[in-house]
């Protein structure tokens, strides 16, 4: 998804439009998850990106979008760009040898 939200609707209010728009977000984010998994991965990771404009986009993580959007709210901008792009996850090394007990 990349997409440039309007804040601004001549019959919505603005706290409302705020609130759809977070609602989409996080819609999308839940049809991706909800993607069968290619082979081999474990998880579905995503690439986000958020800005006043695409230009200005900056690399930011997906649990950050809420507290961007209040941001730009109390900021008092009529439009954000948002970029979520979803890509195969996979764990680490690391991270698999902590599911196993330690034996002493």
């Amino acid at each position: 998804m990349k997409k440039t939200f309007e804040l601004t609707h001549p019959k919505i209010k603005l706290a409302r439009r705020v609130d759809a728009v977070k609602h989409e977000l996080k819609k999308y984010v839940k049809r991706e998850r909800n993607k069968t998994l290619p082979a081999g991965a474990d998880f579905w990771d995503f690439d986000c990106k958020f800005g006043n404009t695409e230009a200005e986009a900056e690399p930011v993580h997906l649990s950050q979008f809420n507290k961007l959007i209040d941001k730009t709210q109390t900021e008092n901008l009529t439009s954000f760009y948002v970029e979520i792009l979803a890509k195969p996850g996979y764990r680490k090394a690391d991270d698999l040898s902590d599911d196993e007990p330690e034996e002493d």
